[in-house]
């Protein structure tokens, strides 16, 4: 009933940039040009319906040899509860660029047990990751 396709040219960006920015809580405000460079630089999977429009989405940026960090994962409100989000990650790891890579990671909010069912842990020596995140990357108002 729903395919899932890694072809670029399918996805609907406007789709995709206006649930980010709209929608999701990790990349509020983000602007168009973000997503289109983000896309571009990423292996992305789209989700499609019956009649052919767009309604899911998964971003891995990956060098495609050791690592993959899979983002941006949505399925939008109107078709959850179908098992599409399942169907999308079955598609994403079993992918032949990124299904033998020596790390895979994500971050989530909200979603530990989809990710559970596909291997995901907690990182077992997190005192050996380090990051930088800019609060407020995309102009977010933040009533201060």
């Amino acid at each position: 009933m729903y395919t899932v396709s890694t072809d670029p040219h399918r996805l609907d960006i406007p789709l995709i940039h206006r649930y980010l920015a709209e929608g999701s809580y990790w990349a509020t405000n983000i602007p168009l040009e973000t997503v289109e460079r983000a896309i571009t630089n990423s292996l992305c999977f789209g989700v499609y319906g019956p009649g052919g429009g767009q309604v899911a989405f998964a971003r891995v940026i990956t060098d495609r040899a050791t690592f993959a960090w899979l983002c941006d994962v949505f399925v939008l409100p109107e078709f959850r509860g179908q098992g599409i989000s399942k169907q999308l990650m079955q598609e994403v790891w079993s992918h032949p660029d990124i299904r033998d890579v020596r790390r895979q990671m994500l971050a989530t909010l909200d979603a530990h047990g989809l990710y559970e069912q596909f291997g995901f842990r907690p990182i077992a020596n997190p005192e050996r990751y380090m990051e930088v995140k800019r609060s407020n990357p995309y102009g977010v108002p933040t009533g201060n």
